[in-house]
Protein backbone atom coordinates (compact mmCIF):
# COMPACT_ATOMS: atom_id res chain seq x y z
CA UNK A 1 0.00 0.00 0.00
CA UNK A 2 0.96 3.31 -0.86
CA UNK A 3 -0.56 6.29 1.31
CA UNK A 4 -0.94 9.43 0.09
CA UNK A 5 -3.57 10.99 2.93
CA UNK A 6 -1.19 13.14 5.07
CA UNK A 7 -3.02 15.69 5.52
CA UNK A 8 -5.40 13.54 7.36
CA UNK A 9 -3.31 11.53 9.82
CA UNK A 10 0.51 10.05 9.20
CA UNK A 11 1.80 7.15 10.87
CA UNK A 12 3.03 7.43 14.15
CA UNK A 13 7.20 6.69 14.04
CA UNK A 14 9.33 4.14 16.05
CA UNK A 15 11.16 6.65 18.07
CA UNK A 16 7.74 8.22 18.87
CA UNK A 17 5.73 4.55 19.83
CA UNK A 18 8.86 3.69 21.89
CA UNK A 19 8.29 7.14 23.80
CA UNK A 20 4.69 6.13 24.02
CA UNK A 21 5.21 2.78 25.05
CA UNK A 22 7.89 4.26 28.17
CA UNK A 23 5.41 6.90 29.33
CA UNK A 24 2.53 4.57 29.52
CA UNK A 25 3.97 1.52 31.26
CA UNK A 26 7.22 2.71 33.11
CA UNK A 27 7.07 6.34 33.84
CA UNK A 28 3.24 6.24 34.10
CA UNK A 29 3.24 8.44 36.91
CA UNK A 30 0.44 11.41 37.60
CA UNK A 31 2.51 14.84 36.48
CA UNK A 32 0.31 16.27 38.89
CA UNK A 33 1.25 13.96 42.02
CA UNK A 34 3.58 15.60 44.77
CA UNK A 35 5.69 12.45 45.30
CA UNK A 36 9.41 12.36 43.18
CA UNK A 37 8.16 10.64 40.54
CA UNK A 38 5.23 12.63 40.21
CA UNK A 39 6.99 16.13 39.98
CA UNK A 40 9.61 14.65 37.67
CA UNK A 41 7.07 13.42 34.94
CA UNK A 42 5.69 17.70 35.41
CA UNK A 43 9.23 18.57 34.93
CA UNK A 44 8.83 16.23 31.88
CA UNK A 45 6.21 18.24 30.38
CA UNK A 46 7.85 21.52 30.93
CA UNK A 47 10.62 20.19 28.42
CA UNK A 48 8.27 18.85 25.85
CA UNK A 49 7.01 22.49 25.83
CA UNK A 50 9.92 23.97 25.67
CA UNK A 51 10.85 21.85 22.72
CA UNK A 52 7.91 22.81 20.97
CA UNK A 53 8.63 26.53 21.91
CA UNK A 54 12.02 26.20 20.20
CA UNK A 55 10.53 24.94 17.16
CA UNK A 56 8.11 27.63 16.57
CA UNK A 57 10.44 30.52 17.83
CA UNK A 58 8.68 31.46 20.72
CA UNK A 59 10.17 33.42 23.79
CA UNK A 60 10.86 31.66 27.07
CA UNK A 61 7.75 33.66 28.55
CA UNK A 62 5.04 32.57 26.25
CA UNK A 63 2.82 29.64 26.73
CA UNK A 64 1.90 26.15 25.26
CA UNK A 65 -0.86 24.59 27.04
CA UNK A 66 -1.54 21.17 25.81
CA UNK A 67 -4.97 19.49 24.41
CA UNK A 68 -6.37 16.58 23.69
CA UNK A 69 -6.12 17.51 19.54
CA UNK A 70 -5.99 20.40 17.39
CA UNK A 71 -9.79 20.62 17.12
CA UNK A 72 -10.30 21.50 21.32
CA UNK A 73 -6.74 23.88 20.62
CA UNK A 74 -8.94 25.84 17.99
CA UNK A 75 -12.21 26.06 19.80
CA UNK A 76 -10.62 27.06 23.13
CA UNK A 77 -8.71 29.94 21.22
CA UNK A 78 -11.75 31.07 19.87
CA UNK A 79 -14.08 30.65 22.76
CA UNK A 80 -11.71 32.57 24.74
CA UNK A 81 -12.47 36.16 22.79
CA UNK A 82 -16.15 35.27 21.66
CA UNK A 83 -18.47 36.55 24.45
CA UNK A 84 -20.98 39.44 24.66
CA UNK A 85 -17.98 42.27 24.42
CA UNK A 86 -16.75 40.85 21.14
CA UNK A 87 -16.95 43.16 18.53
CA UNK A 88 -16.39 41.80 14.74
CA UNK A 89 -14.93 38.33 14.58
CA UNK A 90 -12.97 37.41 11.26
CA UNK A 91 -12.35 34.49 9.92
CA UNK A 92 -11.21 33.32 6.88
CA UNK A 93 -13.98 30.63 4.48
CA UNK A 94 -10.74 28.19 4.05
CA UNK A 95 -10.79 27.41 7.84
CA UNK A 96 -10.25 23.94 9.04
CA UNK A 97 -14.13 22.65 10.07
CA UNK A 98 -12.88 23.15 14.15
CA UNK A 99 -12.57 26.63 13.61
CA UNK A 100 -15.02 27.37 10.56
CA UNK A 101 -18.23 25.56 12.41
CA UNK A 102 -17.88 27.39 15.68
CA UNK A 103 -17.52 30.87 13.54
CA UNK A 104 -20.84 29.84 12.07
CA UNK A 105 -22.29 28.73 15.41
CA UNK A 106 -21.04 31.96 16.71
CA UNK A 107 -23.50 33.70 14.01
CA UNK A 108 -26.45 31.74 14.53
CA UNK A 109 -25.99 32.70 18.36
CA UNK A 110 -26.06 36.45 16.79
CA UNK A 111 -22.16 37.33 17.01
CA UNK A 112 -20.90 40.23 14.47
CA UNK A 113 -19.04 37.08 12.39
CA UNK A 114 -17.89 38.05 9.09
CA UNK A 115 -16.45 35.42 6.67
CA UNK A 116 -13.10 36.58 4.50
CA UNK A 117 -13.35 35.07 0.90
CA UNK A 118 -10.88 32.81 -0.85
CA UNK A 119 -8.50 34.60 -3.68
CA UNK A 120 -8.25 31.68 -6.45
CA UNK A 121 -4.77 30.95 -5.64
CA UNK A 122 -6.69 29.21 -1.79
CA UNK A 123 -4.95 32.69 0.34
CA UNK A 124 -7.50 34.87 1.74
CA UNK A 125 -8.47 38.05 0.18
CA UNK A 126 -5.69 40.75 1.69
CA UNK A 127 -8.06 43.64 0.46
CA UNK A 128 -11.53 42.68 1.94
CA UNK A 129 -9.77 42.06 5.50
CA UNK A 130 -8.66 45.60 4.57
CA UNK A 131 -11.78 46.58 4.56
CA UNK A 132 -13.46 44.34 7.41
CA UNK A 133 -10.84 45.78 9.44
CA UNK A 134 -12.10 49.62 9.37
CA UNK A 135 -14.42 48.45 11.72
CA UNK A 136 -14.35 47.66 15.13
CA UNK A 137 -12.42 44.10 15.57
CA UNK A 138 -11.86 41.95 17.72
CA UNK A 139 -10.80 38.76 17.06
CA UNK A 140 -9.32 37.34 13.51
CA UNK A 141 -8.63 33.61 12.98
CA UNK A 142 -6.93 32.84 9.68
CA UNK A 143 -5.06 29.85 8.85
CA UNK A 144 -1.03 29.42 7.98
CA UNK A 145 -1.28 26.49 5.42
CA UNK A 146 -4.79 24.88 3.90
CA UNK A 147 -5.28 21.36 4.59
CA UNK A 148 -7.30 21.41 1.77
CA UNK A 149 -4.78 22.96 -0.97
CA UNK A 150 -1.44 23.54 0.43
CA UNK A 151 -1.96 27.03 0.53
CA UNK A 152 0.17 29.50 2.22
CA UNK A 153 -1.44 32.94 3.79
CA UNK A 154 0.82 35.74 4.52
CA UNK A 155 0.11 35.84 8.24
CA UNK A 156 2.73 38.55 8.79
CA UNK A 157 1.15 40.48 6.37
CA UNK A 158 -2.26 39.92 8.21
CA UNK A 159 -0.75 41.25 11.78
CA UNK A 160 0.31 44.18 10.17
CA UNK A 161 -3.10 44.94 8.98
CA UNK A 162 -4.80 44.41 11.97
CA UNK A 163 -1.39 46.46 13.64
CA UNK A 164 -2.53 49.66 11.65
CA UNK A 165 -6.38 49.40 12.19
CA UNK A 166 -7.14 47.56 15.32
CA UNK A 167 -4.30 46.78 17.45
CA UNK A 168 -6.07 45.14 20.40
CA UNK A 169 -7.46 42.55 18.23
CA UNK A 170 -6.32 39.11 18.45
CA UNK A 171 -4.83 36.88 16.16
CA UNK A 172 -5.20 33.58 16.09
CA UNK A 173 -3.55 30.79 13.50
CA UNK A 174 -4.28 27.38 12.94
CA UNK A 175 -1.01 26.12 12.31
CA UNK A 176 -1.66 22.21 12.03
CA UNK A 177 -0.51 21.96 8.39
CA UNK A 178 2.82 24.06 8.33
CA UNK A 179 3.81 22.86 12.13
CA UNK A 180 7.00 20.47 11.87
CA UNK A 181 6.65 20.98 7.50
CA UNK A 182 7.98 24.75 6.93
CA UNK A 183 10.27 27.14 9.09
CA UNK A 184 7.52 28.84 11.84
CA UNK A 185 8.50 32.11 13.96
CA UNK A 186 5.48 32.75 16.01
CA UNK A 187 7.17 36.00 17.35
CA UNK A 188 7.93 37.15 13.93
CA UNK A 189 4.94 36.50 12.50
CA UNK A 190 3.35 38.60 15.35
CA UNK A 191 0.38 35.94 16.34
CA UNK A 192 -1.62 35.67 19.15
CA UNK A 193 -2.31 31.87 19.39
CA UNK A 194 -1.46 29.51 17.06
CA UNK A 195 -2.98 25.57 17.12
CA UNK A 196 -0.46 22.68 16.34
CA UNK A 197 -0.92 19.01 16.45
CA UNK A 198 1.13 15.26 16.27
CA UNK A 199 -0.62 13.26 14.67
CA UNK A 200 0.07 15.74 11.36
CA UNK A 201 4.31 15.21 11.93
CA UNK A 202 4.51 11.16 12.72
CA UNK A 203 3.24 11.95 16.53
CA UNK A 204 0.35 10.23 18.19
CA UNK A 205 -3.23 11.17 17.60
CA UNK A 206 -5.34 13.03 20.95
CA UNK A 207 -2.75 15.41 21.49
CA UNK A 208 -2.14 18.59 20.13
CA UNK A 209 -1.05 22.55 21.75
CA UNK A 210 -2.56 25.82 21.58
CA UNK A 211 0.65 28.50 21.57
CA UNK A 212 -0.08 31.23 23.96
CA UNK A 213 2.09 34.75 23.59
CA UNK A 214 2.92 36.03 26.44
CA UNK A 215 0.52 38.47 28.29
CA UNK A 216 -2.43 37.00 26.60
CA UNK A 217 -4.81 35.46 28.86
CA UNK A 218 -7.21 32.55 27.41
CA UNK A 219 -10.31 30.93 29.18
CA UNK A 220 -10.27 27.12 29.77
CA UNK A 221 -12.73 25.23 27.95
CA UNK A 222 -12.49 22.54 30.32
CA UNK A 223 -13.57 23.05 34.48
CA UNK A 224 -11.88 20.76 37.38
CA UNK A 225 -8.57 20.40 37.66
CA UNK A 226 -5.42 22.95 37.99
CA UNK A 227 -3.40 20.85 34.93
CA UNK A 228 -1.85 23.50 32.73
CA UNK A 229 -1.63 26.23 35.46
CA UNK A 230 -5.71 26.05 35.43
CA UNK A 231 -6.27 26.38 31.53
CA UNK A 232 -6.69 22.47 30.80
CA UNK A 233 -8.59 20.52 33.27
CA UNK A 234 -8.35 16.87 33.27
CA UNK A 235 -4.46 14.55 34.02
CA UNK A 236 -1.82 15.24 30.86
CA UNK A 237 -2.13 12.33 28.64
CA UNK A 238 2.27 12.50 29.33
CA UNK A 239 2.86 9.35 27.06
CA UNK A 240 1.53 11.97 24.07
CA UNK A 241 3.16 14.53 25.33
CA UNK A 242 6.48 12.74 25.70
CA UNK A 243 5.70 10.97 21.78
CA UNK A 244 5.04 14.67 20.79
CA UNK A 245 8.30 15.89 22.47
CA UNK A 246 10.35 12.85 20.97
CA UNK A 247 8.94 13.69 17.15
CA UNK A 248 9.53 17.22 18.04
CA UNK A 249 13.47 16.58 18.71
CA UNK A 250 14.23 14.63 15.73
CA UNK A 251 12.46 16.92 13.14
CA UNK A 252 14.90 18.38 10.02
CA UNK A 253 12.26 20.49 8.88
CA UNK A 254 14.80 22.01 5.82
CA UNK A 255 16.07 18.55 4.84
CA UNK A 256 12.23 17.35 4.68
CA UNK A 257 11.23 20.43 2.71
CA UNK A 258 13.45 19.77 0.01
CA UNK A 259 12.37 15.99 0.22
CA UNK A 260 8.51 16.42 -0.38
CA UNK A 261 9.14 19.43 -3.00
CA UNK A 262 10.99 16.49 -5.18
CA UNK A 263 8.37 13.98 -4.14
CA UNK A 264 5.88 16.39 -5.15
CA UNK A 265 7.52 17.40 -8.55
CA UNK A 266 8.10 13.36 -9.13
CA UNK A 267 4.37 12.89 -8.18
CA UNK A 268 3.48 15.54 -11.82
CA UNK A 269 5.97 14.27 -14.15
CA UNK A 270 4.20 10.71 -13.69
CA UNK A 271 1.11 12.31 -14.37
CA UNK A 272 2.32 13.62 -18.05
CA UNK A 273 -0.31 13.24 -20.55
CA UNK A 274 -3.32 13.38 -18.24
CA UNK A 275 -5.47 16.59 -18.25
CA UNK A 276 -5.73 18.37 -14.91
CA UNK A 277 -5.41 21.79 -12.83
CA UNK A 278 -3.76 21.98 -9.81
CA UNK A 279 -5.86 23.99 -7.57
CA UNK A 280 -3.93 26.23 -5.00
CA UNK A 281 -0.22 26.14 -4.37
CA UNK A 282 1.80 26.65 -1.30
CA UNK A 283 3.13 23.79 0.60
CA UNK A 284 4.54 21.04 -1.45
CA UNK A 285 3.36 18.65 1.20
CA UNK A 286 -0.25 19.03 0.39
CA UNK A 287 -1.42 18.66 -3.72
CA UNK A 288 -4.87 19.64 -4.66
CA UNK A 289 -5.50 18.39 -8.45
CA UNK A 290 -8.74 18.62 -10.26
CA UNK A 291 -9.05 16.13 -13.18
CA UNK A 292 -10.98 16.85 -16.09
CA UNK A 293 -14.01 14.56 -17.17
CA UNK A 294 -13.66 11.87 -14.32
CA UNK A 295 -15.36 12.16 -10.46
CA UNK A 296 -12.60 12.33 -8.08
CA UNK A 297 -14.35 9.38 -6.01
CA UNK A 298 -14.85 7.33 -8.31
CA UNK A 299 -10.87 7.33 -9.07
CA UNK A 300 -10.03 6.96 -5.59
CA UNK A 301 -11.76 4.08 -5.14
CA UNK A 302 -10.13 2.69 -8.12
CA UNK A 303 -6.93 3.68 -7.39
CA UNK A 304 -7.34 1.90 -3.85
CA UNK A 305 -8.26 -1.33 -5.27
CA UNK A 306 -5.02 -1.22 -6.64
CA UNK A 307 -2.88 0.01 -3.54
CA UNK A 308 -3.27 3.29 -3.43
CA UNK A 309 -4.56 5.34 -0.83
CA UNK A 310 -5.37 9.05 -1.23
CA UNK A 311 -7.84 11.91 -0.14
CA UNK A 312 -10.89 14.03 -1.81
CA UNK A 313 -10.29 16.83 1.02
CA UNK A 314 -10.64 16.89 5.07
CA UNK A 315 -11.15 14.20 6.51
CA UNK A 316 -13.53 15.86 8.89
CA UNK A 317 -15.98 16.71 6.30
CA UNK A 318 -15.38 14.18 3.96
CA UNK A 319 -18.97 12.59 4.02
CA UNK A 320 -20.25 16.23 3.31
CA UNK A 321 -21.12 16.70 -0.84
CA UNK A 322 -19.07 19.48 -2.42
CA UNK A 323 -16.20 21.22 -0.97
CA UNK A 324 -16.42 24.55 0.73
CA UNK A 325 -12.52 25.55 0.30
CA UNK A 326 -12.74 25.02 -3.60
CA UNK A 327 -16.07 26.78 -3.84
CA UNK A 328 -14.56 30.07 -2.31
CA UNK A 329 -11.69 29.62 -4.95
CA UNK A 330 -13.90 29.69 -7.43
CA UNK A 331 -12.84 26.47 -8.70
CA UNK A 332 -14.75 25.17 -12.05
CA UNK A 333 -14.19 21.48 -11.87
CA UNK A 334 -14.58 20.91 -7.99
CA UNK A 335 -16.12 16.85 -8.78
CA UNK A 336 -12.60 15.88 -10.25
CA UNK A 337 -10.87 16.75 -7.20
CA UNK A 338 -8.76 14.60 -5.22
CA UNK A 339 -5.94 15.70 -2.57
CA UNK A 340 -2.71 13.92 -2.78
CA UNK A 341 -0.39 14.87 0.42
CA UNK A 342 3.49 13.50 1.45
CA UNK A 343 5.48 12.61 3.96
CA UNK A 344 8.93 12.70 4.68
CA UNK A 345 9.85 8.97 4.75
CA UNK A 346 7.97 8.57 1.43
CA UNK A 347 10.90 7.28 -1.64
CA UNK A 348 10.58 8.65 -4.95
CA UNK A 349 10.32 5.35 -6.31
CA UNK A 350 6.76 4.83 -3.93
CA UNK A 351 5.80 8.30 -5.49
CA UNK A 352 6.48 7.18 -9.38
CA UNK A 353 4.25 3.86 -8.77
CA UNK A 354 1.82 5.74 -7.39
CA UNK A 355 1.23 8.23 -9.90
CA UNK A 356 2.14 5.95 -12.66
CA UNK A 357 -1.67 3.91 -11.40
CA UNK A 358 -3.12 6.96 -10.27
CA UNK A 359 -2.84 8.05 -14.07
CA UNK A 360 -3.34 4.70 -15.87
CA UNK A 361 -6.97 4.36 -13.39
CA UNK A 362 -8.10 7.77 -14.53
CA UNK A 363 -7.16 6.84 -18.03
CA UNK A 364 -8.56 4.23 -17.97
CA UNK A 365 -11.54 5.29 -16.21
CA UNK A 366 -11.97 8.38 -18.95
CA UNK A 367 -12.04 5.63 -21.78
CA UNK A 368 -14.97 3.82 -20.32
CA UNK A 369 -17.04 7.42 -19.86
CA UNK A 370 -16.34 7.98 -23.40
Amino acid sequence: MIYLDNAATTKINEKALETLEKYSSECFFNPSASYRLGMENNQAILSAKNSIKSIIGADEKDGIVFCSGATEANNTAIQSFANKRSKQLLFSSGEHPSVYQFAKKLFEQGYDVKFINLQQNGEVDYEQLEELLQKETSFISCMLVSNETGAINDIRRIVELKDQYQPNAIVHSDMVQGFGKIQIDVSELGVDLATISAHKIHGPKGIGALYVKNGIKIKPLLLGGEQETGLRAGTENLPAIMAFKTVCENLNIEQNLLKAKNLRNEFLNGLDGLKYSINGNGSPYVLSLSIDGLRGETLMNMCQEKGVIFGLGSACSSKKVGNRVLEQMKQKNIIGSIRVSFNAYQTVDEIKTASNIIKNQAMCLLEKLK
